[in-house]
């Protein structure tokens, strides 16, 4: 009787041990890979050349002993019709799936070159061109864009368009460009991005001037001014550049 006792209570207790939990060591912690989002602020610099549309502009000398309407030719730098710029700027980038829309300003300053010179057809024409109010003269310019593109992953391309503008000139501007992001954390960024970007620039004439852009002196006789002719008051100009972008927010 007790040999039986002692065996139904050496099974019970076997039977609860089994029933009791388990002590194991936690699995292990892995860490979630962050997924890159365009998504944020970012701020950055460029470098870059701009082109005016076309080397030479014609231009009409006005002044005393100047017959009336007298067409001439302003070449600008001798034919090098390229400027060197460089600049800042910044702006916000939201993405929704795989689209990236956002919004960007710049300003950039512009390295001209004043010693631009009057070409007249016919000989007796040789003199010294003074460049007044023109694109030439103008050392910086800024725009205000919207952004809207396609993101692949760390990789974007895009469209951009919107307000151009210098001293006391507005515009428009439009263009595109691409962008690629690095995972690094410079200057306490989440990412630096790398891109080249094209804008093509128009520009208003200043109608402050009357449409005088300088004066022209002819050898031996007295300065007369340069202008644009009636309705060429527009100043186009093509600019690429390199950009380079530090972005604050999500990874």
């Amino acid at each position: 009787m007790l040999a039986a006792t002692a065996l139904t209570t050496a099974a019970v207790s076997g039977v609860s041990a089994a029933d009791l939990p388990v002590r194991s060591a936690p699995p292990p912690l892995v860490a979630a890979v962050p997924v890159f989002t365009w998504t944020g602020f970012y701020v950055g610099g460029n470098l870059g050349w701009g082109w005016r549309d076309d080397d030479n502009e014609t231009v009409v000398l006005t002044g005393p002993g100047v017959p009336a309407g007298l067409v001439g030719t302003l070449n600008f730098g001798n034919g090098n019709d390229g400027n060197f710029l460089g600049g800042g700027q910044i702006g916000y980038n939201y993405q929704i799936g795989s689209f990236v829309i956002g919004a960007e300003a710049d300003i950039q300053g512009i390295a001209t070159d004043d010693n631009d010179a009057v070409f007249v057809a016919g000989p007796g024409n040789a003199g010294v061109f003074v460049p007044g109010e023109f694109e030439d003269s103008a050392d910086w310019f800024g725009t205000v864009r919207l952004r809207a593109g396609v993101a692949f992953d760390q990789f974007l391309i895009y469209a951009t368009g919107g307000l151009a503008y210098t001293d006391n000139n507005t515009g428009w501007t439009a263009g595109g460009g691409v962008e690629w992001a690095l995972p690094v954390n410079w200057f306490g960024s989440s990412a630096v991005t790398l891109g080249l970007e094209g804008l093509w620039v128009s520009l208003d004439e200043d109608d402050d001037n009357n449409g005088v852009i300088g004066t022209f002196t002819p050898a031996g006789l007295a300065p007369v001014n340069v202008s644009l002719p009636r309705g060429d008051d527009e100043q186009d100009f093509f600019v690429a550049r390199a950009k380079l972008n530090f972005k604050f927010g999500t990874y």
